[in-house]
């Protein structure tokens, strides 16, 4: 395997379970406050564009990071919607 995809994983892992902390703390409270729906909103789509772009360059470490951070967007944005 390439340095290059080595990077590539490293970075998907560190950003991907960046998000994980933020849900888990919503789910468990219920509460999503401090969250800002404009910045979800616009992250949101930026994800789903970085995943597009990932799949069209065939680009593992983009996908499977992108597709796992997009359900953890998706799960704040709707408890943000959902619970304020």
């Amino acid at each position: 395997m390439p340095y290059s995809e080595l990077i590539g994983y490293a970075a998907a892992i560190l950003t991907t379970a960046a998000f994980v902390p933020q849900a888990w703390l919503t789910w468990r409270t219920r509460r999503a406050d401090g969250v800002s729906l404009g910045m979800y909103s616009i992250f949101t789509v930026g994800v789903m564009l970085w995943l597009a772009y990932g799949v069209l360059l065939g680009s593992w470490p983009m996908i499977a990071a992108n597709s796992i951070t997009l359900l953890l967007a998706l799960f704040i944005l709707l408890m943000k919607i959902r619970h304020g």
